[in-house]
């Protein structure tokens, strides 16, 4: 397993804050960068993380290859500040690259993040079509969006996220509201207009605990006609892309992932 939480030589990063959140902007050190700003939000259940886990996931290689400019926020850590903390520092971000966009050199805007980082961009993608903000493409990568047991998150006990920590995040993240209806921005499953929300590229694995909220959050956006895909492959490892990168279904997943990638680049310009 390689953890690298360093950026390469052939990425410029900057660091800055957006109000209170601290952030990472990478772009391309030697080539013009695209005009795409992509929001890329980090995993850890809601409880744990940090912005430069970018380094480590699907977003540092669409900076190298596709030129795009990545903004990674650091946002409030639920042991810290639960619902709403999070997704507000998420969406300030959002609405700065779009309120920013001459000065960061970009013109559409696509969201993106895994675990934790894809309840997150869901949530942000629907906050962002409520308030009028047009994100172009959305990469919820096996995501947590939903508070309530499915068949594949209960009793589940696979790698690296499983029942118990899946059960100690949203109770942490939701506090006194864990196992209750809340706002669809807090538990994005519990949205009932799928209408107008960004086209969609995801993947989960079959074992792990949120395959099944992941294939309804496709299903969803199908039936409200938004264009969306999946794949699934078999492992019980959550993030097995990040954790183990040079995998045979972690390669797969990869190499997937950044031709669903270029598709969107080609049907956003």
């Amino acid at each position: 397993m390689k953890i690298k939480l360093t950026p390469d030589n052939d990425i410029k990063v900057e660091k800055t804050k957006i109000g209170h959140v601290s952030v990472l902007i990478l772009r391309p050190k030697d080539k013009a960068p695209a005009r795409v700003g992509l929001l890329w939000i980090h995993g850890g259940g809601y409880i744990l993380g940090m912005k430069e886990m970018v380094y480590m996931g699907r977003a540092l290689n669409l900076v190298k290859k596709f030129g795009v400019t990545v903004l990674s926020p650091g946002y409030r850590l639920a042991w810290l500040k639960p619902y709403p903390a999070a997704v507000e520092d998420c969406y300030t971000v959002l609405r700065y690259m779009d309120t920013h966009k001459e000065e960061l050199g970009i013109d559409r805007l696509m969201v993106g993040g895994e675990s934790a980082g894809g309840g997150l961009c869901a949530a942000v993608c629907m906050m962002a079509r409520d308030q009028g903000i047009r994100v172009s493409f959305q990469m919820p990568l096996y995501p947590m969006i939903s508070n309530f047991d499915t068949d594949s998150s209960r009793n589940n006990h696979g790698r690296v996220w499983n029942t118990r920590r899946n059960h100690l995040g949203w109770k942490l993240y939701l506090r006194a509201d864990a196992k209750k209806n809340v706002s669809l921005y807090a538990a994005p499953s519990q949205q009932t207009d799928y209408t107008n929300l960004p086209p969609c590229y995801t993947f989960v694995g079959d074992g792990e605990p949120f395959r099944d909220e992941t294939l309804k959050y496709v299903d969803d956006l199908r039936r409200a006609g938004v264009k969306a895909d999946v794949d699934v492959y078999h492992t019980n490892i959550h993030a097995f892309d990040m954790l183990y990168p040079e995998n045979d279904q972690s390669i797969k997943a990869i190499k997937k992932f950044e031709l669903c990638f270029a598709e969107a680049i080609e049907k956003a310009m």
